[in-house]
């Protein structure tokens, strides 16, 4: 590996000035390069550590392998970056416009992502572990194998990402829009999706014991097999969604919208459906069940629709 060159910044500014581009290995670590111009620059492998970068351009920057530890990089111009293996722990991307930027295994646990633009950016296997990505836009990013465990992404966007084997323990998902996104299988044991879009998403098979989903959305929702006891449900919308097969045993579904849903082999043992509204199918399913006749002990002011 080339050592580290130390490179002061005014050198550096005059040298891209000057047409040179290729600055790889270079050390400028607390650099103060806030607000400069540097599209395109090659910095693979760069000592970036601390350095201000709040505001700069990197507009298709080379930072494969970087050193950004603790880097302040709010608000920075970072469209189609490269920063696959690139160390950011602990940086500061709060506002960064990231459309189609490549991380691949990038190690972002603890940063500071709020507000930022990663549509359609490219996380592969990134590590995103306690990151706070409250309010960011994720639309159409690939999150396949990302460590997510204990991120917020409090009223994220994320509507058309992939997060397949993607790890979501602890994760936040309050307010997010997660519409029409695959989750099958999905380990979301406890989590807290209250309030969140999930209209049209896959949830087949997944862990949802005791999550938190009161007041979210999920219309059309596939639940097909998925474990939710003890889930709290109420006030959700499942209009039309498949519960076939689902275990809901001891799950709070109070004043959740139940028009057009399937429950087909579904565990409603101690469910609680206290001014749930029903379609008349699904109320004559419960009647016909034991699981809905102890579930029926436990309702009050169901409405019954046509």
């Amino acid at each position: 590996m080339e050592k580290e060159t130390s490179m002061e910044v005014t050198e550096l500014l005059k040298e891209y000035e000057n047409g040179k581009r290729d600055f790889a290995d270079a050390n400028l670590s607390g650099a103060n390069l806030s607000g400069a111009i540097l599209d395109g620059i090659n910095l693979s492998r760069a000592n970036l550590s601390g350095a201000n970068l709040s505001r700069s351009h990197l507009t298709k920057a080379e930072l494969n392998g970087a050193n950004l530890h603790r880097a302040n990089l709010s608000f920075a111009k970072m469209g189609s970056v490269r920063l696959a293996d690139a160390e950011m722990t602990k940086s500061n991307l709060s506002g960064a416009f990231l459309v189609k930027a490549k991380l691949r295994r990038a190690k972002l646990s603890g940063a500071n992502l709020t507000g930022s633009n990663l549509r359609s950016a490219i996380l592969w296997n990134a590590n995103l572990c306690n990151a706070d990505l409250q309010l960011s836009n994720l639309r159409g990013a690939n999150l396949t194998g990302a460590n997510l465990n204990w991120a917020n992404l409090g009223g994220a966007k994320l509507s058309g990402a992939k997060l397949f084997s993607a790890e979501l323990t602890g994760i936040c998902l309050r307010k997010a829009y997660i519409n029409g996104i695959d989750l099958s299988g999905a380990d979301l044991n406890g989590v807290n999706l209250s309030e969140a879009k999930l209209n049209g998403v896959n949830l087949e098979g997944s862990n949802l014991v005791a999550a938190n989903l009161s007041g979210a959305q999920l219309r059309n929702v596939k639940l097909t097999g998925a474990n939710l006891t003890r889930a709290n449900l109420a006030g959700v919308s499942l209009v039309q969604a498949n519960l076939n097969w689902a275990r809901l045993c001891y799950a709070d579904l109070s004043e959740a919208d139940l028009r057009e849903a399937t429950l087909m082999g579904a565990n409603l043992e101690g469910t609680l459906l206290a001014g749930a509204t029903l379609s008349e199918s699904v109320s004559r399913y419960f009647c016909l069940t034991v699981a809905g006749a102890v579930a029926a002990w436990q309702t009050e002011r169901i409405t019954v629709t046509g």
